[in-house]
């Protein structure tokens, strides 16, 4: 039998002058992978208020493809994904009613809204993702959650996808959340093979940390106190109380905390509580472990303090989490989970 003819999937990114060039570059660059593959994959255009040269932060100019003028409503019939850069241009671009007006007429066609960075904001103020769950870069988070009350800002994950809504803090985050897109659209494998032929950590799950517990030990590696930081990321299951660190650190007690203040900008507990959290978000991702099992090796002592924890910290308790979240199919899940259940963990 002849194959179908799969046809790539039309994604149209919108820039703006003084948008992050990351933002517009990055998400494009990581979609363009699968065509190299010599798959079907993405019919890619740069909008933008008019074609041609169009200014970003860094100083490089970029090459808009096409005017939003210029989109007719054959062209925006066949639209699959809608994104929107961000970058310090955001505050000009949502007074700009060519640009909002392009989103509204755009937006109904298309299958997914994606945001990147500030790029939300632009959507808020098309009116696009009332009342959505929406991620940003975290400088940015409370200014957004000001002006649009109606958004449940996550401050916390690097991408958050809420119904066909899909939305990230800054930069790399974006190219996260587009391995993410080829992901849903042509599976695990080619997102793998993306990711390696660009060099890509593989793959960060949106409900991963901007304030990683990792990433902060690494910062903080020729500080005092990294090496005591990088074990209580790797360790998050011992006792890490105040004593017990503050004697592996060869420290009083009252000179630890502060000196952990001092270099972490946050409490041992906070710290303690963040990597933890982290450890469970990981786990809940990528394996099927019972819950119980989860919040006992990751230090919480109980699954009622891990979902009071959850709770507070992501807005959705660990079950929840999972079934949003999970990397793994849900019969593979399963399988796992009786597996623990059969040896009595």
């Amino acid at each position: 039998m002849p194959q179908p003819d799969i046809q790539p999937r039309t994604v149209v990114m919108v820039a703006f002058e003084r948008a992050q060039l990351l933002d517009v570059a990055g998400p494009m660059q990581v979609l363009s992978g699968v065509n190299d593959m010599g798959l079907p994959g993405y019919r890619l255009t740069l909008a933008a208020a008019a074609a041609g040269p169009l200014p970003t932060t860094s100083g490089v100019r970029l090459v808009a493809d096409r005017a939003f003028d210029e989109f007719d409503e054959a062209d925006l019939a066949g639209l699959d994904t809608l994104i929107v850069s961000g970058g310090a241009g955001t505050i000009e671009a949502v007074r700009d009613r060519r640009l909002l007006g392009f989103l509204r007429r755009a937006a109904p066609h298309a299958r997914r809204l994606v945001s990147v960075c500030s790029g939300v904001a632009i959507l808020a103020q098309a009116g696009l993702i009332k009342g959505r769950r929406v991620a940003t870069h975290w400088n940015d988070a409370d200014a957004i959650a000001r002006y649009f009350p109606d958004l449940q800002v996550d401050r916390d994950a690097i991408f958050v996808r809420d119904g066909h809504v899909w939305t990230s803090a800054g930069v790399t985050a974006g190219m996260d959340l587009a391995l993410a897109l080829i992901e849903e659209d042509f599976g695990h494998d080619v997102a793998v093979q993306v990711a390696r032929r660009h060099v890509l950590y593989m793959i960060r799950p949106g409900g991963q940390s901007q304030f990683s517990a990792q990433l902060e030990a690494q910062a903080r590696e020729a500080g005092r106190l990294g090496p005591l930081l990088t074990w209580i990321a790797e360790h998050p299951g011992d006792a890490l109380t105040v004593p017990a660190l503050a004697e592996r650190a060869g420290m009083s007690e009252r000179t630890f905390a502060r000196v952990f203040r001092a270099e972490t900008g946050v409490t041992p507990a906070e710290f303690v509580e963040r990597a933890r959290t982290e450890a469970a978000r990981r786990d809940l991702e990528h394996t099927g472990r019972p819950v119980a099992r989860i919040a006992y090796d990751c230090g919480f002592g109980s699954m009622e303090r891990m979902r009071r924890t959850f709770i507070r910290r992501l807005g959705v308790g660990p079950k929840a989490y999972r079934d949003r979240f999970r990397r793994l199919p849900p019969h593979a899940l399963k399988e796992t989970a009786h597996e623990y259940r059969h040896r009595g963990v």
